[in-house]
């Protein structure tokens, strides 16, 4: 039987999060011919952490769903014998980026990868601990049926179960590597009271995301609608577009990818740094890889501790890395779909022209780091208040920011070097869950699910 992973990283109390995902898991496999893993990964402090294991211990049993909840302690177990296996350089660097002591959106997920890959799934679901899920005629709106519908799936094959397709024909033999939808409610990045205060300088900060040499009417559509997800329109039915899926339509809380690609290409373990772990989404757009976005939008918020002093200066300085680190990023996508693409003569993504690029050096000069980082610092003084305090800090940081994303560069490209090896060290080592719905019962198997019913 086929498995497939739903994780949920959380570092922050999410019981009635655990819950609902839960429920999607137990659709998935009540739905399709699958067993679903549902992978907790939690580095909660110790009173959240007993609350989710009592979450997890609570949930009633359902056929076909696993579920597995490990804090670091267990995470760190595993990665540490994958290392180990994998025999690659510099052992101990690797198992700090893995589960580095910072915050790091790509460092969480790259550990489901490797744990999906031990668990033997064949796509990896990924849902964030501040979402809930849209309700229609009192039934929760779950993105999990489109993914498992169209995931691994030849694009021909899925294309007369979509509402449209967009797809260039030339594509249709491509199996759909990534599945996703967006977000409504608040906007993902705290940028909306900085519009609200200064609509011009919204304008500079957000227009550092954007790449260079757009012209003004595409930069300026970008400016407009970055951070904004779907909107806050509620869900009144479905709708499915197979195409190669533009990274500013989907959320990271709302995305399935397969295995064909995450088993090759980790996201960058940066830390501190708010969108680094959209690198597949924009890779897989740049390899044309065929996708389908869908409109089962999940309902994001914003946490209390977001809103505290303390969670706004370090929402801060995340945004301000990711500021600086976008053009490098973007460098890296540029130059991986050049030449003969970032794609094997199989299709598959090739990881080795990946850490090439990475290591180009075809981001910005210093210099240029440094004007970012004056935009930064000058945008939050003209704001004033927090702001003009966060400037502050920001400029006591300023050399070690600008150093650190150079390193969290270098750091991508060792452990783009050593994922393959991580990954082919993690088949078949599986950690021991914590709560365990029902034993897995068979390996991992090559044709896609299909759906034994409607949502």
């Amino acid at each position: 039987m086929r498995r497939v992973c739903l994780t949920l990283p959380t570092d922050r109390a999410c019981a009635a999060t655990v819950r609902a995902v839960a429920e999607e898991a137990a659709h998935g496999a009540r739905h399709f011919d699958i067993e679903v893993h549902l992978l907790i990964l939690d580095s909660s402090g110790a009173a959240d952490l007993a609350a989710h294991r009592e979450a997890v211990a609570a949930l009633p049993p359902e056929p076909g769903v696993v579920v597995h909840h490990f804090d670091e302690d267990e995470q760190r177990d595993f990665l540490r014998g994958a290392v180990a296996r994998s025999g690659v350089a510099a052992p101990d660097r690797v198992l700090d980026l893995m589960l580095p002591s910072g915050v790091s959106y790509g460092a969480c997920t790259n550990r489901a990868f490797l744990i999906a890959e031990a668990l033997g799934c064949a796509s990896v679901h990924r849902r964030d601990s501040d979402s809930r899920y849209q309700y229609l005629d009192g039934k929760p709106v779950l993105p999990i049926h489109h993914e498992l519908t169209a995931i691994g799936r030849r694009a021909a094959d899925v294309a007369g179960l979509v509402s449209r397709s967009r797809l260039d024909p030339a594509l249709a033999d491509r199996p759909v590597a990534m599945v996703g939808g967006s977000f409504v409610g608040e906007m993902s990045v705290d940028v909306a009271e900085i519009r609200a205060l200064d609509p011009l300088v919204h304008d500079d900060l957000v227009g550092l995301s954007v790449p260079a040499g757009y012209p003004e009417i595409w930069r300026r559509n970008l400016v407009d609608e970055a951070f904004r997800g779907a909107g806050t329109a509620a869900f009144t039915g479905d709708l499915t577009t197979l195409t190669t899926v533009a990274p500013t339509r989907v959320d990271m809380c709302n995305i399935a990818f397969a295995r064909e690609v995450y088993g090759r290409v980790p996201l960058p373990p940066a830390t501190d740094t708010i969108g680094s772990d959209y690198f597949l989404v924009h890779l897989v757009h740049g390899a044309r890889l065929p996708g389908v976005l869908h409109n089962r939008h999940i309902v994001n918020f914003h946490t209390l501790e977001r809103r505290s002093d303390a969670g706004f200066l370090a929402y801060q300085l995340r945004l301000t890395k990711f500021l600086l680190a976008a053009p490098h990023l973007q460098a890296v996508h540029a130059k991986a779909a050049a030449g003969d693409g970032p794609l094997d003569a199989d299709g598959l993504v090739r990881a080795s022209v990946v850490a090439a690029a990475i290591r180009d050096g075809a981001g910005p000069d210093p210099a240029e780091d440094a004007e970012r980082f004056d935009v930064v610092e000058r945008s939050y003084r003209k704001l004033g208040g927090r702001y003009a305090a966060a400037a502050d800090v920001l400029a006591a940081r300023r050399e070690r920011l600008l150093d650190e994303v150079r390193r969290d560069m270098a750091d991508f490209a060792l452990l783009v070097d050593a994922w393959g090896s991580l990954a082919r060290a993690s088949e078949g080592h599986p950690p021991s869950p914590a709560h365990e719905g029902r034993s897995p019962s068979a390996a991992r198997e090559t044709p896609p699910p299909s759906p034994k019913g409607t949502a």
